[in-house]
């Protein structure tokens, strides 16, 4: 590897126009040293997921005095739509078929709006030689990294990103196939998802997980010389795809001491879901499937069919 001062460009990346002649946007990032690997990094692909962009804003200013083998291409918001309307999906004013991005990758061009903006980002992706996506959890979300089981290159890159908890899933499950991820795995691209914590506001600590842990990810591909921070002791767990949801609508409350990190046995009791108005009790919430519990519902209204807990098994 030849490690060489980052020459840093930032260009404007048209990928749809709207109705009125506007132009939907994105600013790409690239950090280029010597010759080496390239690494994409991307954020924001639900509007409310603030981390990413602010952890990617840090790095900038890490990588710009840096040296670097190869070139890492940066897209802090790659949903510039959501972002703008602060809203968790794209406006279904845009695309009432695939409000998810997540759900549409590699895109189409010739499909859907959210599609065709996939598409056009997918070019940078297919050059890439690893991929990090970043993400921001619930509230009352375990810290994590997500990668596909039976992806040693994946798995190495999620241990280096340095969270205590790692995440396998089948990547091309029912309801996974059209991620970010899946679709690279697909390329045979190693691709991870962090989950930061905490949706809706910066977080200094998150913001830190996500710098250090991209820094670690480049070191990991010798696109930085010094080698990755050693991780902590880490969890691996098995996603469980049954989620615990709500049976019905109403105002959820968990039971008192239950958190993110404990283990739940399949039957436990969770909480309850009442009626604001009469105060019944419309039902009592227990566990699908025994587990680790990575992310819980708070205090919060609901709506029937709606995730209340996800649990993982340890492997």
């Amino acid at each position: 590897m030849e490690y060489e001062p980052v020459t840093h460009t930032a260009t404007d990346r048209p990928l749809a126009s709207l109705p009125s002649g506007s132009e939907v946007t994105v600013t790409v990032h690239r950090y280029a040293g010597g010759p080496g690997p390239t690494v994409y990094v991307q954020a924001a692909q639900h509007g409310i997921e603030l981390n990413g962009p602010a952890a990617l804003r840090r790095l900038h200013g890490r990588l710009v005095d840096a040296a670097v083998a190869g070139t890492v291409v940066v897209v802090p918001v790659v949903n510039p739509m959501a972002f703008d309307h602060r809203s968790y999906m794209t406006p279904p004013e845009y695309d009432v078929m695939n409000p998810n991005l997540n759900r549409v990758w590699p895109g189409d061009d010739e499909g859907s709006l959210q599609e065709r903006l996939a598409a056009r980002l997918w070019d940078l992706v297919v050059e890439a030689d690893a991929v990090v996506d970043l993400h921001t959890g619930t509230a009352d979300m375990l810290e994590h990294v997500r990668f596909g089981t039976e992806r040693p290159a994946a798995r190495r890159l999620g241990e280096a990103f340095g969270t205590e908890y790692l995440l396998t899933d089948d990547a091309d499950a029912d309801g996974r196939r059209g991620t970010f991820r899946a679709a690279a795995a697909r390329e045979s691209i190693p691709a991870i998802t962090a989950e930061l914590a905490n949706s809706r506001q910066v977080a200094p600590a998150a913001v830190e997980t996500g710098v250090e842990g991209v820094l670690d990810v480049l070191r990991e591909v010798d696109a930085l010389e010094a080698r990755p921070t050693p991780s902590p002791d880490q969890t691996l767990l098995r996603d469980d795809p049954d989620s615990t949801t709500a049976g019905a609508s109403g105002l959820f409350e968990p039971r008192p001491g239950i958190g993110v990190g404990d283990y739940i046995e399949a039957g436990e009791e969770l909480g309850a879901v009442y009626s604001p108005s009469s105060f019944e009790r419309r039902e009592t919430v227990t566990a699908v499937s025994a587990g680790v519990a990575y992310s819980l519902t708070r205090e919060s209204v609901v709506v029937a069919g709606e995730r209340l807990a996800s649990v993982a098994r340890p492997v």
